[in-house]
Order: C-alpha cells, then sequence, then structure tokens
C-alpha cells in the first residue's frame, strides 16, 4: 500500500476515531490476561527462564555483561524512579501553563496522580512477591506485579507525549514525541528485569497498564478539546494570517 493511500485512510474521520479506541481496548485486555496467567501461576517459568538469561551460567547474583552495562541499566532504570518521573511532570506541566494550555496542564499532573494510585492499588490487589533478593543488582521493595517503574514510565512519557503532541499540527512530529516516549518506557521496564527485581511478566503488564491510561487520557484531552488553541496557531492558519499580514 502506498504511503499516499496509508495518509489518505489516516485522514479518514472513521479510522481516526476508531483507532484509539481500538488500541485501548488491546492494551487493557494484554493487561487482564497477563494477570490472570499471573494469578493462576502459568507465567513463573517463562519468567524464571528469561530472568536467568540475564545472568552469567544462571548465577542469580552475577548479571551479565561488562560493570559498565550494569551501571547504565542502573541509570536507564532511574528514568522510571517516582524522583524522576515527578521532576519530569512538574516540567511539563509548567511548560503548559506558560504556553496558557491550562487544561492541558492540569489533566498531565491528573493523569499522572491517577497512574500513580492505580499502579500502587493494583500492587496492594495482587500481592505478588518480587523475584528472590539474591537476584537483586539494585534497591527494590514492595510488591511486584505489576512493575510500577515501567507502567508510571508509560503513564507520564506516553501521557505527556500524547498530550503535547496535540499542540503540533505535523504527523512527524507527534510520531517522534510518541516514539521517544516508548523507547523511554521500554528501556525503563527491560532494565527492571536485567536488575532482577521484577518478572518480565510484571513489566508487560505495567507497559500495557500504562499504555491504557495514556491512551484514555489522550482521549479525555481530545473530548475535551483541548490543546487545539496552540496546535492550530502555528498550523495552515497561522500562515496564512500571516501571508495576509504582509
Amino acid at each position: 500500500m502506498k504511503p499516499s493511500t496509508l495518509a489518505t485512510l489516516w485522514r479518514s474521520q472513521e479510522i481516526r476515531l476508531l483507532a484509539p479506541i481500538v488500541a485501548l481496548g488491546i492494551a487493557v485486555w494484554s493487561f487482564m490476561k497477563i494477570a490472570s496467567e499471573v494469578l493462576e501461576g502459568e507465567a513463573h517459568a517463562l519468567d524464571l527462564r528469561i530472568l536467568s538469561w540475564c545472568r552469567v551460567d544462571a548465577l542469580p547474583d552475577q548479571p551479565w555483561g561488562p560493570l559498565w552495562f550494569q551501571e547504565g541499566m542502573r541509570d536507564l532504570t532511574a528514568l522510571g524512579s517516582p524522583a524522576v518521573l515527578a521532576f519530569t511532570v512538574v516540567a511539563v506541566w509548567g511548560g503548559l501553563m506558560l504556553a496558557r494550555q491550562r487544561g492541558m496542564a492540569w489533566l498531565a499532573l491528573g493523569s499522572a496522580v491517577g497512574g500513580q494510585a492505580l499502579a500502587l492499588g493494583l500492587k496492594a490487589v495482587f500481592s505478588r512477591d518480587r523475584p528472590d533478593a539474591v537476584f537483586h543488582a539494585t534497591v527494590a521493595a514492595g510488591h511486584s506485579f505489576p512493575s510500577s517503574h515501567a507502567m508510571m514510565s508509560a503513564v507520564v512519557f506516553l501521557t505527556l507525549a500524547a498530550l503535547v503532541a496535540r499542540l503540533t499540527p505535523r504527523t512527524t512530529l507527534r510520531a517522534y514525541a510518541l516514539g521517544m516516549a516508548a523507547l523511554l518506557s521500554g528501556a525503563v521496564g527491560v532494565s527492571r528485569v536485567y536488575l532482577g527485581v521484577h518478572w518480565a511478566s510484571d513489566v508487560v503488564a505495567g507497559w500495557a497498564g500504562g499504555a491504557a491510561w495514556a491512551l484514555a487520557c489522550w482521549l479525555l484531552a481530545r473530548r475535551l478539546g483541548l490543546g487545539q488553541g496552540l496546535g492550530a496557531a502555528s498550523g495552515p492558519v497561522a500562515h496564512t494570517q500571516a501571508g495576509t499580514r504582509s
């Protein structure tokens, strides 16, 4: 299928309305499917195998790779820490307030707070134990499922990227913002498994839950018409007005 045909399909109002709803449904279904397998114990064998792959000769206290790689993984996992995510949310909130996008700013903040509450609630409900402490290559505490680092990095990075993407009319910039957000969230999740503080199913469920929350917030922003003003100001209308004034 030619790129022009794909672009035409995406501009179709029906496709643009349906696609995020379908994606939301897939994300929710994925989380529920993984949660079911975790509760039934069906995910443990694969989780243990994946964790063992990240260790030298399957020795639980020896992560694979040189020291610089291990330190790099600790740096990546810090991107999903509460302190870094809180700073990111506050920084974006301030930028949106300065841009006079107050509705977007408060929705971004509410998304992060609500996502954190949801993650903590799910952890309390499932109360899954983390991998044995001998696997841990960094400090970790609390329950394991879902991974709050993976879920909150998806919630924060994807939500902020989706909301900020509404402020630009350029499809390439929107795709770039969302792609970088997904890459950051993915790196954080992988680092949690590598460092031995989460099972792989914890991380995948965290990604699914975070993506579902981000999609729901994006749909709410679209429903409320948030972010349209600034994006329109830099779009074709603005260029037409500028040409008229000149």
